[in-house]
């Protein structure tokens, strides 16, 4: 089996009310955790959950758009601190939140036609601080 590189992406979505102001963080980074990019972006209003979703969307976008259909060739990780989100989007969890259905429709999708060599971890928070910085300095801007 040959060698397939590395893509590890740091995603996080947090709001201050839950629902309340929302905001996304995206790391991606090399195989080595050299940092490709960064997305810190404000998304409105929504819940926690709402963000955790549009954080894996975006995330699977950029890294769409940056590698264009190398995504095929290479393996991603998306690393997460939701535990609930990595579960529903792992098919363990059903949605029970309607409004979460077209974003895992939308994520699904992307998965399906982008990224075969896709795998979704839970990591404790305090190892996903990059993400957790990002989405703090969107609710901050």
């Amino acid at each position: 089996m040959r060698y397939m590189e590395k893509i590890v992406i740091y995603t996080d979505g947090g709001s201050r009310g839950n629902p309340g102001p929302a905001a996304i963080g995206v790391q991606i980074q090399d195989g080595q955790g050299g940092v490709l990019k960064e997305v810190a972006q404000a998304i409105g209003n929504g819940t926690n959950n709402f963000a955790e979703y549009q954080a894996v969307a975006t995330a699977l976008d950029t890294a769409k758009k940056m590698f264009g259909k190398k995504t095929k060739e290479k393996e991603f990780e998306i690393r997460m601190d939701s535990e609930l989100v990595k579960k529903q989007l792992s098919y363990e969890y059903q949605i029970k939140d309607p409004g979460l259905v077209p974003l895992f429709i939308e994520i699904h999708n992307l998965r399906v036609s982008n990224f075969p060599h896709l795998i979704i971890t839970h990591v404790r928070r305090e190892l996903n601080k990059e993400a957790d910085r990002l989405v703090n300095e969107a609710l901050d801007a």
